[in-house]
């Protein structure tokens, strides 16, 4: 459901023993059905090249996703004198012209277009088609949590992360759109439901695939193909508008219009005013903007799931794409730290910070030994409150009292240590910033930060308003 390109290849055992019941014999590919785009189990050696690239293929292929190929023990130790299959080249597919005039059309009526930038936006290298269209455009942009960094949340016509329910302050923004351009943009990270109730909006779809089929997501236009491909027809168009009506409105000459620019006042207010607080424990704005100040642009920050994601997702700052991940697909628990093993194997030089609470911490902390035995940098901030939080949330939101959510906590430091990795516990607010540095002298070895958070003010993320107070 995040779109991750995976090849998944697990054993199995004898083929001799696949009719029956035998020691360690289940059947994966049932198993795993539902959770990928395709899944094959191997009889023969002969076939293996067809099989993989196959599997490649598909996992890469919009919208891209997990495959898996098994492979029984016996087949395993069979020879072939088989070939690799070399990779074949895709050619990617143009939106049809008379579509193009058409979003064009649909565009310059609006009075206060948006465009939605979902995670689509960040494969396929369409990030500077993107970043170019807002720009030559002057349309004011908005992203989900796994478009975070499409458009920089330094742009003063972006109006930065939708997606936490009616909370979230820039679902202003979009309540009061007439037209949405949906880039990239994904169901399964947020309902349309929650931003189109009343299915007042004319929206275009612009994707590498057509629209799931929704009741709150009746498009106009589709302009199905490569989003780089299609941007640039879309931006072509505008110019001839333009040229063949020198008298027409164009968006970049407009001032912003005065809902978005209100908006982005009051996002921007909202996520710095806990900035100069000291309380203990600490807010979690507070713990967000000592790390945002930590880290460089380019630094990448992976967000694990539970409450402290919808706080990430709000108030981090994120200047580039791929450098604020957030799992928001299938949104599993556990994400963050081999999440981050894998950043850091892939980024050497950026400075990687797992941020998880500690009920996902616990769930994948037998990793830290992955990360020592590696050498690996990276950094884990653990948002310690002894329980799911977000469960603990939803389930006094509904039922007025919370029941098995809490949990005992280890000794974070002693963890750490017993993997001979580096541990601290924050017990000030003003120390953390300090705990921060001093983790990012250390180069082959990871570093664990426990810091309790305040969490009384989660509340407000189901508050049926816009906006915190």
């Amino acid at each position: 459901m995040d779109r991750s390109r995976v090849v998944v290849i697990t054993a199995q055992t004898h083929t001799n023993t696949l009719h029956k019941k035998s020691h360690q014999n289940m059947d994966v590919v049932a198993m795993l059905n539902p959770m990928t785009k395709w899944n094959w189990s191997l009889r023969t050696s002969d076939s293996i090249p067809e099989i993989t690239r196959k599997a490649f293929k598909i996992a890469t292929e919009e919208k891209s996703g997990a495959t898996h190929i098994e492979i029984p023990e016996d087949i395993m130790k069979q020879v072939s004198d088989k070939s690799p299959l070399p990779i074949q080249k895709l050619y990617r597919s143009r939106p049809n012209d008379e579509l193009i005039k058409q979003a064009i059309i649909t565009i310059l009526d609006a009075k206060n277009p948006l465009i939605l930038l979902g995670n689509g936006c960040i494969r396929e290298n369409a990030v500077e088609s993107v970043r170019k269209f807002v720009e030559k455009s002057g349309i004011c942009s908005i992203n989900t949590f796994m478009g975070k960094g499409v458009v920089s949340d330094n742009h003063e016509r972006h109006l930065q992360t939708v997606g936490i329910k009616d909370v979230d302050y820039a679902q202003n923004a979009i309540k009061n759109s007439d037209v949405v351009i949906s880039i990239g943009y994904d169901l399964v990270e947020y309902f349309p439901q929650s931003w189109n109730p009343t299915l007042d909006k004319k929206i275009i779809h612009i994707d590498f695939t057509s629209a799931e089929t929704d009741e709150h997501y009746p498009t106009d236009i589709e302009l199905i193909g490569d989003i780089e491909l299609t941007i640039e027809s879309l931006l072509k168009q505008l110019e001839t508008s333009k040229q063949e009506n020198p008298t027409l409105d164009c968006y970049p000459c407009h001032k912003i219009p005065k809902i978005f620019e209100e908006t982005r006042q009051e996002i921007m207010k909202r996520i710095t005013q806990f900035d100069n607080d000291l309380s203990y424990p600490i807010n979690p704005e507070k713990l967000i903007s000592n790390v945002r100040k930590t880290l460089s642009e380019h630094d990448i920050v992976i967000s694990d799931v539970g409450v402290h994601k919808l706080w990430i997702a709000k108030i981090y700052q994120t200047y580039m794409p791929n450098t604020c991940l957030i799992s928001n697909g299938f949104a599993a628990m556990g994400f963050s730290i081999p999440g981050a093993i894998a950043a850091q194997l892939v980024n050497p030089d950026k400075t990687i910070i797992a941020m998880c609470g500690d009920g996902s911490f616990l769930m994948n902390v037998q990793e830290i030994e992955t990360a020592v035995r590696l050498k690996l940098p990276i950094i884990i901030v653990v948002w310690c409150d002894a329980e799911y939080g977000l469960i603990s949330l939803k389930q006094k939101d509904e039922f007025g009292k919370k029941i098995f959510t809490g949990f005992n906590n280890p000794d974070f430091v002693k963890l750490a240590e017993s993997f001979n990795a580096v541990g601290f516990f924050v017990d000030s607010t003003k120390q953390f910033s300090e705990a921060l540095q001093k983790a990012k002298s250390y180069k082959d070895t990871p570093v664990i930060i426990a810091i309790p958070v305040d969490y009384s003010r989660n509340k407000d993320l189901l508050r049926k308003d816009v906006g915190l107070e």
